[in-house]
Parts: C-alpha cells; sequence; structure tokens
C-alpha cells in the first residue's frame, strides 16, 4: 500500500483558488494512475479527477474547465489546481491511486485536506 498525506486546503471565498497537494510514499506512485477525491458534508465520496502515468487526465463534469489535476514522479507528488471555486466544492479532499480502469481506489485513504467555499 501506498502511504498518502494531502496538504493545501484551506478557507477561500467563491471565485477564488487553492492548490492541493499528496504526497504518495514508495516507487510504485510512477506506475500508477492517481486521483483526487472529495467527500462533502452528508454525501458520499466522488472521485474528482484523474491523472494516468502518461499525463490523460479525467474529471467530474462539476469541475471541467476549473479543477486541473497533475503530477511529478520524480517527487512522488499530485497535485490539484482548483479555481474559480464555488460553495458546493467544499469537501475533505483525499488523493489514492485508482484503478487503471478508472473504477476503485487502491490504498487506503489518508487523513484528507478540508476546502472551504463561503459564498
Amino acid at each position: 500500500q501506498v502511504q498518502l498525506v494531502e496538504s493545501g486546503g484551506g478557507l477561500v471565498q467563491a471565485g477564488g483558488s487553492l492548490r492541493l497537494s499528496c504526497a504518495a510514499s514508495g516507487n510504485i506512485f510512477r506506475i500508477s494512475t492517481m486521483a483526487w477525491y472529495r467527500q462533502a458534508p452528508g454525501k458520499q465520496r466522488e472521485l474528482v479527477a484523474g491523472v494516468t502515468t502518461g499525463g490523460d487526465t479525467n474529471y467530474a463534469d462539476s469541475v471541467k474547465g476549473r479543477f486541473t489535476i497533475s503530477r511529478d514522479n520524480a517527487k512522488n507528488m499530485v497535485y490539484l489546481q482548483m479555481n474559480s471555486l464555488k460553495p458546493e466544492d467544499t469537501a475533505v479532499y483525499y488523493c489514492n491511486r485508482i484503478r487503471p480502469n478508472w473504477d476503485r481506489p487502491v490504498d487506503y485513504w489518508g487523513q484528507g485536506t478540508q476546502v472551504t467555499v463561503s459564498s
């Protein structure tokens, strides 16, 4: 299992931006598809964005055009640049490996990082 530590969350006004970071342990990272998930109060955890080892990306419809996922394999890091934030983006954000067919996460969950967007 890859150990995952998320950071970069905080309180931001609607329309603002945040950049989340995820540090992953182990050299298996470089051959793994990575993803960001989020869980809002009272809702199930949902897939927000993913990026393959080759750089192909996938986004939830709700964040397309606003969020950008990227990775740095040399540093075992994955990032989520969030722009034009909306109150409905408020959630705890988690990173994880995801299977190549995008269907499920691979590792145990980290503690996540809280993103709160005020109106």
